[in-house]
């Protein structure tokens, strides 16, 4: 390998892992502030909340890695012509399209790796990451006594506290309600103080209070007692222990089959076996209309009296099946079409809907297959646009090349995501919609390549100013001539 070729090299990689470090981080923290209140207060353990960032990262993957190789290629064609180093490249005889050469190779090999992550890796992480994320979201929050509030967290019971100290365990004026169950009658209890604290294993929340009074109501009646009048019955006590099942209340996962079913999970055999099935429901339903229809239709015997001319080549039909039905009869014959028409109705219209349903999840799922390879092609359309920028404004480091950039993937995100949702909902053909947003970036790349190779001075203020003058002082003299 030249060595102009490993320093340009060299040159690409470093800003580029960094660029993409920094990316990941901004969307992580985006993720973090999007779903805190979903996260905090819930009683995970810190092993959760990082497995559920780790799969958030990998599900960012896919908006990064075009971000970072757009950024990195043009802070490193900045850097060359801001030091000069593309002129000399380019006084040594070598064009603007052999430097860029080298590079535009490792980004088809990053591209290539980016289709394996988007085929084999990112359908694992979107399901971990949506069925982790969606029981987090549906976990209860772990403060199950909040202060100066009824709490209904328990089954069967009520539980106010006043007041709770720092530490979260030590409570105060504490008041609880049982609900009557098969074993015990209802009961109200009162307690200066109480504590709470979860048993060794997670499974119960124990709650111990000291000074407090229990206020119970039993039926009467019983083997011993023949007495029917019901019983009041008050305890004081110094110290009780109550201990209150957390099921409900813990963190459980559910089945990870239960999100297998979104196209995001699948890779493209699955998704090319999906739309063959809804191929084939399509097909299959649009041939059964007719047959469930033919169920309403009824055919009657006409006689041939009531045809009683031709006239060129068609009968004249005088007389309808109504015109000998009394009064009565006509109007069974109407209502009894009308319930037909509507019962025909109905049952189209549940035809239609299952019909619209199954073509909505093929074109989702075609639109899915197409984004598959939309990642890999938007690196090698956003380097197209980030090296040839790199050269014409010949900047490096964060500043200028930050702001260029973000302005170029915000339109370039914006219109895949906007072509995206309308491949999904049909008004978009699915490779209009995935790949439109390459298509609009793609010229722009081309162009910007051939300013660069020209030496283009597309982003010099003095050529535009010396413009502006020259169109100004060529419209004075058109005045003075006047």
């Amino acid at each position: 390998m030249k060595k102009l070729h490993l320093l340009l090299i060299k040159s690409f990689i470093r800003p580029f892992i960094v660029t993409f470090m920094i990316v990941m981080f901004v969307l992580l923290m985006l993720f973090l502030w999007k779903y805190i209140d979903d996260l905090i207060g819930k009683g995970f353990e810190w092993y959760v909340i990082m497995e559920l960032m780790l799969y958030a990262s990998a599900t960012n993957v896919a908006m990064a890695l075009p971000l970072s190789v757009l950024l990195s290629s043009i802070m490193t064609y900045g850097s060359l012509g801001e030091n000069y180093e593309l002129v000399a490249i380019k006084s040594a005889g070598i064009s603007l399209t052999r430097a860029v050469a080298p590079m535009f190779i490792v980004v088809i090999i990053l591209s290539v790796a980016a289709f394996f992550f988007s085929e084999y890796m990112l359908p694992k992480a979107n399901l971990k990451y949506y069925s982790l994320l969606w029981d987090a979201r549906e976990q209860k929050s772990a403060n199950f006594l909040p202060e100066g509030v009824f709490s209904n967290s328990f089954p069967n019971y009520t539980i106010r506290v006043e007041k709770k100290d720092d530490d979260g365990q030590t409570l105060h004026d504490v008041t609880v309600y049982s609900k009557s169950t098969d074993n015990t009658p209802p009961f109200v209890l009162k307690s200066k103080t109480g504590k709470m604290y979860r048993s060794n294993d997670n499974r119960y929340l124990i709650l111990e209070f000291q000074d407090g009074i229990r206020y119970e109501e039993s039926p009467g009646g019983s083997t011993f007692n023949p007495d029917p009048r019901q019983k009041f019955t008050r305890w004081r006590f110094k110290y009780a222990r109550y201990k209150l099942d957390l099921k409900g209340l813990a963190f459980n996962r559910t089945s990870e089959s239960s999100f297998k079913s979104a196209f995001q999970m699948m890779d493209t055999k699955q998704l090319k076996d999906t739309m063959k099935q809804m191929q084939h429901l399509i097909d299959s339903s649009a041939n059964l209309n007719l047959g469930f229809v033919r169920g309403y239709m009824k055919y009657y015997s006409i006689p041939a009296k009531p045809f009683t001319s031709t006239i060129k080549g068609y009968t004249k039909y005088n007389r309808g099946i109504m015109s000998d039905a009394m009064d009565a009869q006509k109007q069974a014959y109407l209502t009894s079409a009308l319930s037909e028409a509507r019962s025909i109705q109905d049952l189209l219209k549940q035809r239609s809907d299952r019909l619209d349903d199954f073509v909505k999840s093929f074109r989702s799922a075609f639109a899915q297959y197409q984004v598959k390879f939309t990642l890999s092609v938007s690196c090698l359309a956003l380097f197209l646009i980030g090296a040839p920028m790199g050269a014409i404004i010949r900047k490096g480091g964060l500043g200028l090349p930050v702001v260029i950039s973000v302005i170029f993937f915000l339109i370039f995100y914006i219109i895949k995501t906007i072509g995206e949702k309308a491949a999904h909902e049909g008004n978009l053909s699915g490779i209009a919609g995935a790949w439109i947003s390459i298509l609009v970036i793609t010229p722009v790349g081309i162009f910007l390549s051939y300013k660069a190779s020209t030496d283009s001075t597309l982003f010099d203020a003095e050529s535009y100013k010396r413009f502006f003058e020259k169109l100004f002082s060529v419209f004075k003299k058109k005045q003075d001539l006047k």
